[in-house]
């Protein structure tokens, strides 16, 4: 696929792209372009920049931080990819998926129990592209792994129906969604493909014990952190990660498709509106609150889902709501930032920031492929302010004029974990409380000119952002935040 991207587009689109004719992201003239030409922009990203030719992805563009393919990160590319020949059923990512597929673990033997799981979805995926058996073989053995040989590890504790993400609960005792919902895709798919009643047995007994320990009790959101004591097991409220409420959605959908219970699409289609309705920022554009380790593709792959198949008028207009404001967030190389509603980032862009973009792009084009972005100007010629503040014992408050606001620093600050703050718009809390969790690092390196926080309004006023003490836990650690200063929109 090395050169060759864009089956869908027209020939002198793809001609324009290559060459470089049109700046890669550069400007109002590049952004301006209808969502079959960004479409088409986003997989030459994709191919060209993330893959590396031989069977791996580059975690950072456009400097290389390192190169793998394991794991959420590498493996939401893989996803990423996936959805692209789902909409175009382009014969040039065949190649690329068994290079994919020659390279993918074989075996997990004393890993982390969700990091199989993201696997196997990749693995199955790479299946269902080529056919190749040695895809299907790996997607067997890493789900395997985690729903037998490695339960003795992880099914254990108060609440022993969902595992603890590190073997005996590790160092902090942590259940994350990030492997039941893994867990429950991975199964449905096993059985999409080789119609075993067992894999779609595993995939609803998982199911429910998802719903009884993370979904939320006032909202049909699923937080994505339970820590189980031994003794009782207790949720991290309104940790709304992307991926985990997006793999939620994906499952209830199939799930109901594969058993005929008109209850799993009801919950499913309930999960959606609520992310459309609350995680979103005051332009109703999907604001990902979610730490640097969340990735984007599964939730964009399960709205899709639900605005086709299930024929939902809402989650077609989410998605092109978050593609037009995404067409501002694009890099000079065509990477896109993980906030849809900020500016294009300066840091390097990893790969678990990308793919929410890149997959947005893509069914952007697959739903309105000449429609086109409402503002894709919008961020040109934003001030930045500079203002260097650090938390301490007393919130952080910015305040100005205007109709939106980046917030700038360095991620991974203190690499590569503990460090996290609250956030409230105008004295009220983001619904999505994940608020800043700048230390967390994904690729292991500190980010610096790094977008850490972006919000939207429909018109300009006053407004004003506090960042206040994170409240400790064994995941997200204690409080930390440094800003460099910010953009404001006016």
């Amino acid at each position: 696929m090395r050169g060759q991207a864009c089956g869908a587009l027209s020939a002198g689109v793809v001609a324009l792209l290559l060459c470089g004719c049109v700046p890669a992201g550069a400007g109002p003239g590049a952004r301006g372009l209808p969502y079959a030409a960004l479409a088409g922009r986003a997989l030459v990203t994709l191919e060209r920049d993330y893959y590396n030719g031989a069977g791996g992805w580059h975690m950072c563009v456009p400097v290389r931080c390192y190169t793998t393919n394991e794991d959420w990160g590498a493996d939401s590319l893989t996803y990423t990819l996936y959805l692209h020949w789902l909409l175009t059923r382009d014969r040039r990512v065949v190649p690329v998926m068994n290079a994919l597929t020659a390279t993918a673990p074989a075996s997990h033997d004393g890993g982390w129990s969700d990091v199989p799981l993201w696997d196997s979805i990749a693995a199955a995926r790479e299946y269902q592209v080529t056919g190749n058996l040695a895809a299907l073989g790996k997607a067997i053995l890493a789900f395997q792994y985690v729903a037998d040989t490695g339960r003795r590890l992880f099914a254990l504790g108060a609440c022993p129906s969902v595992l603890y993400q590190q073997p005996g609960g590790g160092y902090n005792r942590l259940k994350t969604l990030e492997t039941g919902a893994s867990y429950i895709k991975a199964a449905l798919l096993l059985y999409q493909i080789t119609r075993s009643a067992r894999y779609l047995a595993q995939a609803e007994d998982q199911y429910q014990a998802v719903r009884r320990y993370f979904l939320s009790p006032d909202v049909p959101l699923y937080t994505v952190y339970v820590f189980d004591t031994g003794s009782s097991c207790r949720q991290v409220p309104a940790r709304y990660f992307g991926s985990v409420n997006g793999t939620m959605i994906w499952a209830g959908y199939y799930l109901a498709k594969a058993t005929g219970r008109a209850a799993y699409l009801a919950e499913a289609v309930a999960t959606a509106g609520a992310v459309a309705a609350h995680l979103g920022d005051a332009t109703g554009v999907y604001a990902g609150l979610q730490a640097e380790n969340d990735i984007a593709e599964p939730l964009i792959e399960a709205m899709y889902v639900l605005a086709t198949g299930g024929h939902q008028a809402f989650a077609r207009h989410w998605l092109l709501a978050a593609a037009s404001a995404a067409a501002s967030d694009i890099t000079g190389n065509g990477s896109y930032g993980r906030f849809f509603d900020g500016p294009p980032p300066r840091a390097p862009v990893t790969a678990w920031q990308v793919n929410g973009g890149l997959a947005l792009a893509l069914v952007a084009a697959a739903l309105d492929p000449q429609g086109r972005p409402a503002d894709p100007g919008f961020w040109a010629g934003a001030p930045f302010v500079a203002d260097d503040l650090t938390l301490g014992s007393h919130p952080v408050r910015v305040t100005f004029t205007g109709r939106a606001v980046a917030i700038v620093g360095t991620l991974g600050e203190q690499c590569c974990e503990s460090g996290h703050a609250r956030v409230f718009i105008d004295g009220q809390p983001t619904f999505d409380q994940t608020g800043i969790w700048q230390n967390k690092s994904s690729s292991g390196v500190p980010l610096a000119d790094s977008v850490l926080f972006a919000w939207r309004w429909p018109r300009p006023g006053q407004h004003t952002i506090e960042i206040s003490p994170g409240l400790p836990n064994g995941k997200e650690g204690t409080s930390f935040f440094h800003m460099t200063g910010y953009y404001t929109v006016r």
